[in-house]
């Protein structure tokens, strides 16, 4: 990276250099740019592939050819409030969703695979929680952060179980469809990649492949559930890509799976990590009971 920027320095004469985050901005006489370390090829041909689908909501590359970093057109990015951002996003998710769909065929095994990976996750997520309980309920005098868990792993267990059976009601209604929706999807989805400013534009697209379209709805809610109103976010994507019931199952399935808090010696910082993880939960199990209930309604 280092060797990179002293060439780009070279060819762009910057007179000002911004460090932010995993990108440097250089601003120069002829523009502003962002300069990312390269890993492989997947930009170039990402960009490729939805210009060709008609979908062109991203930086363009100034520069394309070389090995060890991409260079991008700087974007000019209008302030806007974090809730007010999340929606227009997801309506640019939903178009690029719209725009790069198409079906494949596949076999039970795919659907058999999905389901034997996520079956091995709740039951793993459930033996790690009954070892903790068994050892937790012991204790004579628990530790605040023993005594939220315990108090609350009902919870936990309720959650595992509405996973696990909503799984295999999905797995016996899903193995007969040999058709898979699949989209180009960004897979990196959080508030940070998105940039409000003549138009709208996704970044980050490293990461990008194509898969289910729930993937990218997965992610974007594990990274940011504490922070926004997801009901609002969801309902807004539905009403512009609607999804199958396989695949909106297959959503409260992955969300539903409680993550494992980490116990660590630091009380204060364990205890954080169990409300944070508890109010996940809360949270998941309120927008599924709500999207659900608009579903029956409508």
């Amino acid at each position: 990276m280092n060797n990179a920027l002293e060439e780009i320095k070279t060819t762009y004469k910057p007179y000002r250099l911004t460090k932010k985050k995993k990108v440097t901005i250089i601003d120069s006489t002829s523009g502003s740019y962002v300069i990312k370390e390269k890993s492989n090829n997947q930009v170039s041909r990402a960009y490729n592939y939805l210009i060709s689908r008609n979908f062109d909501y991203f930086p363009h590359l100034a520069n394309a050819n070389r090995d060890d970093v991409n260079v991008f057109e700087y974007i000019d990015e209008v302030e806007e409030p974090k809730e007010q951002k999340a929606e227009d996003m997801i309506e640019l998710v939903a178009l690029l969703h719209n725009k790069t769909t198409y079906y494949k065929e596949i076999t039970e095994d795919k659907y058999k695979e999905i389901y034997d990976n996520l079956k091995n996750n709740i039951l793993y997520t459930k033996n790690y929680y009954d070892n903790l309980y068994n050892i937790y309920i012991e204790e004579i005098y628990p530790s605040p952060s023993h005594y939220l868990l315990i108090r609350n792993i009902y919870k936990i267990f309720s959650a595992l179980d509405y996973a696990e059976d909503l799984l295999d009601n999905w797995y016996d209604a899903a193995k007969n469809d040999l058709k898979e929706r699949v989209a180009f999807i960004h897979n990196n989805l959080e508030t940070d990649h998105f940039i409000r400013s003549d138009k709208s534009y996704l970044i980050s697209w490293e990461n990008s492949k194509i898969d289910s379209p729930i993937l990218d709805l997965i992610t974007f809610y594990q990274k940011e559930y504490m922070n926004l109103d997801f009901e609002t976010i969801f309902n807004k994507y539905l009403k512009s890509y609607p999804l199958k019931d396989n695949e909106k199952n297959l959503f409260f399935i992955v969300i539903s799976i409680p993550p494992i808090i980490n116990m660590s010696e630091n009380e204060l910082a364990t205890t954080k990590d169990i409300r944070k993880k508890l109010d996940y939960i809360f949270k998941t199990e309120k927008l599924i009971k709500n999207l659900t209930s608009a579903d029956k309604q409508s």
